[in-house]
């Protein structure tokens, strides 16, 4: 049985951004081949420091990204910070519209919304992992299932 494709959605625009984007990918690498947006993709500064236009640059990084979303099997949203990234957010919902399964990774407390995070968020999700220890139990389950039907693991 080939691998299934997780695509990582979280934000990556500073170096403990991306120091735990990395992390959670080599878990999620275990089982599945991993999209990060920043290894896998380009970031849009280096594509601008290398001499592509501004506008080329957002189009082919929204390009890349919009095309391993349909590809992939699952999406996971990482929720940690005091609010969710915006281009996440938007992937998070693509997937979603895509028929793509949908969790998040959150282990951060902080919350804007008394009652939680903002349910555009959380509505798509199936489940949102609050260790690696769940996040772990869940990838074993979802990449021996034999459809991309959510894992209950």
């Amino acid at each position: 049985m080939a691998r299934k494709n997780v695509y990582l959605a979280s934000a990556l625009f500073s170096d403990s951004e991306r120091r735990a984007n990395e992390q959670i990918a080599t878990l999620l690498e275990k089982w599945f081949d991993v999209f990060l947006p920043q290894r896998d993709g380009r970031l849009i500064a280096e594509l601008i420091a290398e001499g592509m236009k501004v506008d080329a640059a957002y189009s082919h990084v929204f390009g890349k990204d919009i095309e391993a979303i349909h590809g992939c099997d699952a999406i996971m949203i990482n929720l940690d910070g005091r609010t969710v990234d915006e281009g996440a957010a938007f992937e998070l919902g693509f997937a979603f519209a895509n028929g793509k399964v949908c969790v998040g990774y959150r282990t951060d407390v902080r919350v804007l919304l008394p009652w939680g995070l903002n349910p555009m968020l959380t509505a798509p999700l199936e489940r949102v992992f609050r260790s690696d220890l769940e996040l772990e139990s869940w990838c074993a389950t979802f990449a021996a299932s034999k459809s991309n039907l959510s894992a209950t693991g």
